[in-house]
């Protein structure tokens, strides 16, 4: 992907008039018909979509997201930008929409900086017509080196060379809750062994329009987790949006060996062979699931 991540509303609005961006739109339905930037293509399944991480569960994301950015128009020689209502509001998904498109294969992506309320705070145009994209040819072709898979994961539990980063909300880190969609969404609650801890807006400013906190601020806390940017880190939330988002800060801190476990502990918590343990990092116990 191209080392250019985030775009501040001016520059996309500059690049709407030239014809030189396509604008991905990630909210539901609903969000979008009420408004949105000119242009924009709304793929509400980028925040929504549940894997695997099993080869048929690769096979059906790839493939889902095939026909979703086909559907968009998206096209190799075209910059894709993502966005949401601002970069804290659902999870970070306009991140997780980067990220599937740098897997699947696209080169030139990135995401709005501040999201739909920066643009709005701007008085830029808005639009409530539905965009008609003429669909595209749009083929997947993998970057495995993105992705962490169950089997990746747990070969990675014992293993000092990799670390495992969780990034979920505290009450799912301390087995409290399974999700953020409900304390019993899913089948187990708690996290995976020896796993680190960083809540994924601890990455960010988030006054007065939620944006990524300085590169010396992203290092600096990760240091203190003993997470460097030579570190092999696997990052985890619970469906690959928190994830994805702590990818993209620790991309901009120059963060090299980054995987996301997309799957997350959706995939983790409905297989009761797999490990998991609760409680406070210094003192952990396993969790008791009612297994």
């Amino acid at each position: 992907m191209t080392k250019k991540i985030l775009y501040p509303p001016q520059e996309v609005n500059s690049l709407i008039a030239q014809h030189a961006v396509l604008l991905i739109d990630i909210r539901d339905n609903e969000s979008y018909a009420e408004a949105h930037i000119p242009g924009a293509v709304n793929v509400p399944e980028v925040f929504t979509f549940l894997s695997t991480s099993s080869p048929a569960g690769l096979a059906e994301l790839q493939a889902t997201f095939s026909h979703s950015f086909a559907r968009a128009g998206v096209t190799s020689d075209r910059r894709v930008i993502f966005y949401e209502d601002s970069l804290d509001s659902r999870y970070g998904a306009s991140c997780r929409g980067y990220w599937l498109a740098g897997y699947l294969g696209h080169r030139d992506c990135g995401i709005l900086d501040g999201g739909f309320f920066a643009w709005q705070n701007l008085g830029l145009r808005e639009e409530t017509t539905p965009a008609t994209p003429a669909p595209s040819n749009f083929s997947a072709q993998p970057d495995a080196q993105l992705m962490a898979t169950r089997d990746d994961v747990l070969a990675a539990i014992g293993d000092p060379s990799v670390i495992l980063l969780d990034n979920r909300d505290a009450a799912e880190w301390l087995g409290k809750s399974s999700s953020p969609y409900g304390v019993d969404f899913a089948p187990r609650r708690g996290r995976i062994p020896g796993a680190r801890w960083i809540e994924w807006y601890s990455f960010m400013d988030r006054k007065p329009i939620p944006a990524f906190r300085p590169v010396e601020e992203i290092r600096a806390l990760c240091a203190t987790h003993h997470i460097y940017p030579e570190s092999d880190i696997i990052i985890y939330c619970f469906k690959g949006s928190r994830a994805a988002h702590t990818y993209v800060a620790l991309k901009l801190a120059g963060f090299k060996k980054l995987r996301v476990y997309f799957a997350s502990w959706n995939e983790w918590a409905r297989d009761p062979r797999l490990p998991v343990e609760c409680g406070e990092a210094q003192n952990p116990v396993p969790c008791d699931n009612g297994d």
